[in-house]
């Protein structure tokens, strides 16, 4: 096993690279590009403040020591000369773990229990007090952020040269055996489901993540990938469900129905709170009357995180200002367009108008739902995985095997040229290629 003193910043990219990492808690944006960064601060988001998801926390307790060493490795990488681990005071094991292992360029940051604590740029403001402009990505402010999942991956790609096959996710919710488990990356979700005990409601939905930021899962059938967070089980009448199910039509539609413009929504904006000129109340306004739908409010759409706090907590008619902006940023993007604005003041009651984790699980009716999910070790072998071939941001990875080839697990099955933005996806099982289809890879085990 190599240590941090046998490799350089350019080796540490190289392997994270071969190993095919990706941002794990978020769209999955290539981890060794952003190693290529030089700032002068590394920062492990570890506040995991979806409700529900207990992964980060017990991996940081588990593996307190491996975070550290890919937290130093990161910093080697991008040159920074602080390493900031921000996590929640309510994660007591984690820091009772990491605490004796902290060193003079090391720190832990404790943050309040509340959402979203875990935005980076929100994080980034809590940790450092550096804001970043709207639109611009933390480097513009010297920082650079991964979360626990993606951190312990770089150690492990520079130690062992192991590649991403394994993900480590929450099973909560309506389940039988709430759990958190590590499974290969391919697995069926309903596969993950059977460990859990399966459901315990008779027509349950599923959320693929959290409950504010979490997608529908429309299939079971669909597989594990580097960037699940998370399978919530819920009942299909529950109103994160039944929210999930309206089309666009419909949220257009009851917005411009009943949208009284009482601004709650921009009031608890987290993004407006520290100074972005994101108003979604204009843009609900802009979208219902167009004649006040200035270039300026529409392009604000563009700096929208999409942490759900509009919808979920401020508004109270049940519109969706998240969705309407997730709606213009499609049309935007379509078009090229980005936006430039200017970072405001932050509001001086922005700290207090965050939204605390135990009245968000009451406000969103999961107070049934909230379960520990101890970590659970199992070595699980599914029959077949089904390897996406874009589990990130960027070019889809191209096949370079064939269908009945035999491969073995960690080796990579699809890659992507050299100066293109992506990833490599290897093989989580050893079998055969059974399938490949311009989506997936199929390996049957044997």
């Amino acid at each position: 096993m190599k240590t941090l003193q046998d490799v350089d910043a350019q080796t540490i990219r190289h392997h994270v690279k071969a190993a095919g990492i990706v941002g794990a808690g978020g769209a999955g944006f290539p981890t060794h590009v952003k190693l290529q960064a030089q700032v002068d601060t590394f920062l492990v988001n570890a506040a995991e403040c979806e409700p529900l998801l207990k992964v980060d926390q017990q991996l940081m307790a588990r593996q307190a020591a491996r975070l550290i060493r890919g937290l130093r490795y990161a910093m080697t990488a991008t040159g920074a000369s602080t390493g900031i681990i921000a996590l929640k005071e309510k994660y007591c094991e984690a820091i009772n773990a990491l605490t004796p292992l902290l060193t003079e360029d090391i720190r832990l940051h404790i943050l309040p229990d509340v959402y979203p604590a875990g935005d980076e740029v929100l994080t980034i403001w809590m940790a450092t007090g550096r804001r970043v402009p709207p639109a611009a990505l933390p480097v513009s402010v010297g920082v650079v952020v991964n979360n626990v999942q993606t951190v312990l991956n770089i150690a492990r790609a520079v130690e062992q040269h192991y590649p991403v096959t394994r993900r480590t996710l929450t099973v909560n919710g309506a389940v039988e055996t709430p759990l958190t488990v590590t499974v290969p990356i391919g697995t069926s979700l309903r596969e993950v489901l059977a460990l859990a005990g399966g459901a315990t409601v008779p027509d349950p939905g599923f959320i693929n993540g959290g409950p504010m930021m979490g997608s529908l899962i429309p299939s079971l059938d669909s597989p594990v990938t580097k960037t699940t967070g998370g399978l919530l089980v819920l009942p299909k009448t529950h109103s994160l469900i039944q929210r999930r199910l309206q089309d666009d039509k419909t949220v257009l539609a009851l917005a411009k129905t009943v949208c009284e413009q009482c601004r709650l929504c921009t009031d608890l904006c987290p993004r407006h709170l520290i100074g972005h000129p994101l108003s979604p109340h204009l843009l609900v306004r802009a979208v219902n009357y167009q004649q006040t739908a200035t270039p300026q409010i529409l392009l604000s759409a563009l700096t929208c995180s999409e942490c759900n706090v509009c919808e979920s907590v401020a508004c109270p008619v049940g519109i969706s200002p998240m969705r309407i902006n997730r709606m213009l940023k499609r049309e935007l993007r379509a078009q090229n367009q980005r936006y430039e604005g200017p970072l405001l003041a932050a509001d001086e009651m922005a700290k207090h108008r965050m939204v605390p984790i135990k009245r968000l699980v009451a406000r969103l009716g999961l107070n049934d739902w909230y379960h520990d999910a101890p970590f659970t070790e199992t070595d699980y072998q599914p029959p077949q995985v089904t390897l996406l071939l874009r589990q990130h941001i960027g070019a889809s990875a191209t096949p370079c095997v064939k269908k009945g080839e035999r491969v073995t697990r960690g080796q990579c099955v699809a890659d992507v040229p050299e100066e293109t933005l992506g990833a490599a996806i290897h093989a989580s099982i050893d079998g055969i290629v059974s399938d490949i289809t311009a989506q997936a890879i199929t390996v049957i085990r044997g």
